[in-house]
Order: C-alpha cells, then sequence, then structure tokens
C-alpha cells in the first residue's frame, strides 16, 4: 500500500469513526482535500483512490492545476480568503466558495459570472470565534447578510451553507463549543429562509473529528491527507 493509499485511509476510517460516535452516516461528509502548495502528482495519486473534492486557497495556483488536471468528475473548493481584485476568475472554474464574508463579495462573484458556466455556491464564512486576526461575519451579522444576498435574488450564485475556522487550540471543549455555533446558525438559517441552507464547512486536520461530531458535512484535510507540503 503506498503512502497516499495508507493516509487516505486513516482519515477514512478516522471519519467513519466520528460519524458511528455521532450516529451519522458517513455518506453526509464530504473530505475535501486541501491541495494548496500540493504537487499536481500528489492530486491525482488521490483522485486515482476515489477523491473527487480538492480545496485550493490561491486563485492562480489553483487555475493552473485546474487546467493541467483534465480529470471527469472533480469538485474545485476554494477555501481561503478571496481577495475583491480575483472574483472575476472564479466563476467557471470553481463549484463552490467556502469563505464568503461580506455581501459586496458575493455580489462581485456575481457579476463576473455569466452563460455557460456553472453557478457557483456559496458558503458564507462565520467569524465564531470572534477573532480579530479572522475573517468572516460577526454571528450577528450572518442572518442580515443572508437576507440581503437572497432578496437580490443575484443570477450565478445559490447560498448553501456556512463555513468557519475553528478555535486553534488544544482544548477540545472550546473547539467544539466554535462548531456547535456554527451548527446552530446553521439552523438559524434553515428557520428563517428554507432548506436550501444544507452545508457546513468546518474541521481541518487536527479538528475533523470534532467537527464531524457536531454535524459538518464538509472538513477540510491537507497535510494529514497529503503529509507535509513539499514546498512552502
Amino acid at each position: 500500500m503506498s503512502a497516499a493509499e495508507q493516509r487516505l485511509a486513516a482519515i477514512r476510517a478516522r471519519m467513519h469513526a466520528a460519524c458511528a460516535m455521532a450516529g451519522r452516516d458517513p455518506g453526509e461528509v464530504r473530505l475535501i482535500a486541501v491541495s494548496k502548495k500540493q504537487p499536481l502528482a500528489a492530486m491525482q495519486a488521490l483522485h486515482a483512490l476515489g477523491v473527487r473534492d480538492f480545496g485550493e486557497s490561491q486563485v492562480q495556483e489553483a487555475l493552473a492545476k485546474i487546467e493541467q488536471f483534465g480529470a471527469a468528475g472533480v469538485e474545485w473548493h476554494f477555501i481561503g480568503h478571496l481577495q475583491s481584485n480575483k472574483t472575476r476568475q472564479v466563476p467557471g472554474h470553481f463549484h463552490w466558495v467556502h469563505a464568503v464574508d461580506s455581501v459586496r463579495l458575493a455580489t462581485r462573484l456575481s457579476a463576473a459570472w455569466g452563460e455557460p458556466m456553472q453557478p457557483l455556491r456559496l458558503l458564507l464564512q462565520v467569524n465564531v470565534a470572534q477573532d480579530p486576526a479572522k475573517h468572516g461575519l460577526q454571528p450577528d451579522e450572518l442572518y442580515p447578510a443572508a437576507e440581503q444576498l437572497l432578496q437580490q435574488s443575484l443570477p450565478g450564485i445559490a447560498l448553501r451553507g456556512l463555513m468557519t475556522i475553528g478555535y486553534r487550540t488544544d482544548d477540545d471543549y472550546q473547539a467544539r463549543a466554535s462548531f456547535t455555533a456554527l451548527r446552530d446558525l446553521l439552523e438559524g438559517c434553515r428557520q428563517r429562509f428554507g432548506d436550501s441552507f444544507t452545508e457546513l464547512s468546518m474541521g481541518m486536520s487536527g479538528d475533523f473529528e470534532t467537527a464531524i461530531e457536531e454535524g459538518a458535512t464538509m472538513v477540510r484535510v491537507g497535510t494529514a491527507l497529503f503529509g507535509e507540503r513539499e514546498y512552502p
């Protein structure tokens, strides 16, 4: 068994165990392979093993990989902070944008969209930790922002859920609290705006099991899946 197979098998086993702990179906949780700064060959090896979702956070690097990858059935996720001047390059290349932190950013993504591009599925980033060093809507800004976007009915985009970066801590209680808070906010969105809010993107290499137990539908795993980056 190759190193890639071993790492992927270990991640999937951990995901299944977390789902079992929470009484969830493992099919409800999507593994996003965070491939920033990873070589194309490593990504292709994971694709050959059944990985279909890749997460990138630098537009130019991602566009080069998307062009070279050439595999059907892959979904590309933009998971980093997206600068406004890069929005025009996202529609038509990515399927998901995880870190929409303002109405303005969503509006710019819509303005860059056009036929026959596939619609973009957006996740609103919430700074549940209220950490000034992190991007994202404050929790009390979420519902007004979602309402404004839905009322505008912007073409080419669809709100599908929420995303957060959890506390960077070894304290499981604190990490779990951030994921629980995002889950509660998603439920609030469903009650206010309908069942199109289905996705919770939360959890990374060090805490994705806790995130799954608290309702994550997408986990973003990089180092634990690829190993250490080959270049910074």
